[in-house]
């Protein structure tokens, strides 16, 4: 499925890539499984989506095993296998730390219409049900006919610190089997702040599988993801405190989805 020579070519320096350590790696799968990865993704009106539908994010997933057709299941199975984690600790990181969720959580198939977004954000830091610390991300991305000016890109932002992203310092297009690596420890801000302007007939179409390693004594608490308000957003004071109940375990699920 997956050619590991090109991930290990591809991560050569990723430590020191800016604004924290990130790399891209185009052609993740082999061309014939990512197109049958794609023609398998469900129909954005499908009913197995759950949707989030609020002023700091616009997008709908879904981490069923249940529902995942035949190569998407073996993708997704391969991704979170020992054979894989290890050899991309190993590449990455000089050692097998990295270990699966095989629960997906926050991962799966991800899917954007127009109008998308995802504000700036930083991950879960703890797994709420493992406790491990979430440590690497893989996005891939699956719509062969995506056009760089519908927008869609990934930002990512200045890591100054916990409270706030700093400035966007670099964008990556989802261009179709490009697959986005990237360290989630270090104050990692990333998103899609700018609704995406694509036809209504195209969507944003991803793949996601996070991995996880045993907590420092230094590791961050939170087990849902941070949001950043848009420079619009700052003296809204219903965003803020959205962003405030969409950071806590016991509130988040009452606001994925709001007027």
């Amino acid at each position: 499925m997956i050619n590991m020579g090109s991930i290990e070519a591809a991560a050569d320096g990723w430590r020191d890539a800016k604004p924290f350590p990130h790399f891209c790696v185009d052609n993740f799968f082999e061309k014939n499984v990512a197109d049958q990865l794609e023609s398998e993704f469900p129909n954005f009106d499908s009913n197995i989506w759950h949707e989030y539908g609020n002023a700091i994010e616009i997008k709908k997933t879904c981490n069923n095993w249940n529902v995942f057709p035949t190569l998407t299941y073996r993708a997704f199975s391969y991704l979170n296998s020992s054979k894989f984690t290890s050899s991309l600790g190993t590449i990455l990181f000089e050692k097998d730390i990295l270990n699966s969720d095989y629960g997906l959580n926050g991962g799966g198939w991800h899917i954007h219409s127009r109008g998308g977004k995802l504000n700036t954000h930083l991950d879960y830091a703890v797994h709420p049900k493992t406790m491990q610390q979430r440590k690497l991300n893989i996005i891939v991305y699956l719509n062969s006919k995506w056009k760089s000016d519908w927008g869609g890109s990934l930002g990512l932002w200045g890591n100054e610190s916990e409270e706030a992203p700093g400035s966007l310092v670099k964008k990556i297009t989802p261009k179709f089997n490009r697959a986005v690596i990237f360290d989630t420890t270090c104050n990692s801000w990333h998103g899609l702040p700018e609704p995406i302007v694509c036809p209504d007939n195209q969507f944003r179409k991803s793949l996601a599988v996070y991995y996880l390693t045993n907590p420092t004594k230094n590791t961050a608490t939170r087990s849902k993801a941070l949001f950043a308000p848009t420079d619009e957003q700052k003296k809204d004071k219903e965003v803020l405190e959205l962003i405030k109940m969409r950071s806590s375990a016991s509130e988040a699920s009452s606001v994925y989805r709001s007027e």
